[in-house]
């Protein structure tokens, strides 16, 4: 069963500056493509109200979207607050304040002014301080710096070893960013569930964690649950690029399932290094910089309760070496194959949960909507497949399908944001079958040509 899912959004409009494209674009020092894109970062309080967050939160549906003209920037949800029934939204000055409770190696320091700021939110102790002067020789000595909204340099991250670039300062700031984020996701779902202990942690982010010898030498999933204040817990780290997060599900439940743990939870962090990885499409469209939160995410599962949504999985598939990885060639494989096989039409799933990224995001930048590509090709295999008319595609579309609403943040977005309003929906009994498809893109490390994928049903629990 899967219990329920909780997100936490961090807004760090000073660490879009970090992000891997803009570091890359500034290289050279820009200071009028700086200066444009500091102008656009938004303030916290635009961040709460943009309604898409607001679906992560849990506190509007996806189908609501439809009604909300775009670009969604321009419509915040009046009155709308920093929680939800799915999650929470912090702020900077709370993200720096457990980043430095985060820090177990001294990497982590303030200026003076800003460490007192952090200590009077009674996150942690007293964060590490550093005068002005201490402060410039650590940045001089390729110290990664961290700013606030304005571009004030506000503290730095060391490097954790002079001649180890797994441990240079910019890759152990994302590392940090992911364990923050993940432990704050772990923390709410610890607050709202009031249940017995975690027997098992399943890390599914993207940072590699190591050292020179075993760069992706992993487990920030007992990391993050050590942050998070769990203490019965052991962990792994799943890596599969964005489909990670359904794998980790998959094996959440066979563990469970199996009985070797009575309740494992999928874990993991927020992507530094797409942080403000559009920029560029923002500004020419002159939208905000809406690539300025780190998201990080909890997932439940535990043995039967009779009551939480059932993960079939019987029904579990992934995309094997001979599936092929054109887009219509895994979209059968892990759509309407499975649902064959397990006596079902396509028709018979209420939501499809895809590839959730926000079009506000995407598309100014050339990347097109993606929910509604994969939605098309959804549509388009029922209609293949004798379900339904081609005219009746839309319609199709508009039934099982639903805006993108979730931040790129690479395995976040891939299809897991969905998973709060399935509980709910299938806790509820507005819905009875949902299915979750997610794709990698496996091409990246260059050690392939192939993608990846996988999808599994969740259903609504019989004894209800």
């Amino acid at each position: 069963m899967v219990r329920g899912a909780r997100f936490v959004l961090a807004h760090v409009p000073g660490l879009v500056f970090c992000g891997s494209k803009p570091r890359r674009e500034f290289a050279a020092r820009d200071g009028d493509l700086r200066a444009m894109l500091r102008r656009r970062l938004r303030p916290f309080s635009a961040a709460v109200t943009y309604p898409p967050h607001q679906v992560m939160l849990g506190a509007l549906a996806p189908e609501a979207l439809r009604g909300i003209p775009r670009p969604w920037h321009l419509h915040p949800i009046v009155g709308a607050g920093p929680e939800g029934p799915a999650g929470t939204m912090i702020d900077e000055m709370t993200f720096y304040a457990w980043l430095a409770r985060a820090d177990t190696a001294n990497l982590v320091h303030f200026t003076e002014e800003f460490a007192l700021r952090l200590e009077g939110l009674g996150v942690t102790g007293r964060p590490t301080a550093l005068t002005a002067d201490r402060l410039a020789r650590a940045l001089a000595d390729h110290g990664e710096p961290l700013y606030d909204r304005q571009e004030t340099t506000v503290g730095v991250v060391v490097p954790g070893h002079e001649q180890d670039e797994a441990l240079s300062a910019a890759v152990l700031l994302e590392n940090l960013a992911a364990k923050v984020t993940g432990a704050l996701a772990l923390s709410r779902l610890l607050d709202d569930a009031q249940t017995p202990e975690i027997n098992y942690l399943l890390g599914c982010g993207e940072e590699a964690v190591g050292d020179r010898y075993q760069r992706g030498g992993g487990n920030l999933a007992k990391a993050i649950g050590e942050l998070a204040g769990v203490r019965t817990a052991g962990g792994a780290d799943v890596k599969a690029f964005c489909a990670a997060p359904l794998h980790g599900l998959l094996m959440a439940g066979a563990l469970v399932a199996s009985g070797v743990h009575r309740r494992v939870v999928v874990v993991a962090g927020g992507s530094l290094a797409k942080l403000g990885m559009k920029f560029r499409g923002h500004l020419a469209a002159d939208y905000p910089i809406l690539e300025d939160v780190l998201a990080g995410v909890a997932i439940d599962v535990v043995a039967d309760d009779g009551r939480s949504p059932v993960l079939r999985l019987d029904t579990a598939t992934v995309h094997r070496i001979e599936d092929g990885v054109a887009p219509h060639q895994m979209a059968k494989a892990l759509t309407l194959a499975p649902l064959q096989a397990a006596g079902l039409r396509m028709r018979d799933v209420d939501r499809y949960a895809v590839e959730l990224h926000d079009p506000d995001i995407t598309e100014p930048a050339g990347s097109g909507d993606v929910p509604a590509g994969n939605y098309q090709m959804i549509a388009a295999l029922a209609a293949q497949s004798g379900e339904i008319a081609r005219a009746d595609m839309p319609a199709f579309v508009e039934a099982h399908g639903m805006p993108g609403f979730s931040p790129t943040q690479g395995h976040i977005a891939s299809a897991i944001p969905y998973l709060p309003h399935a509980v709910a929906g299938l806790t509820g009994g507005a819905l009875t079958r949902v299915q979750f498809i997610a794709k990698g893109s496996l091409f990246l490390g260059r050690m392939t040509t192939m993608g990846d994928g996988v999808s599994v049903l969740l259903e609504r629990n019989p004894a209800r």
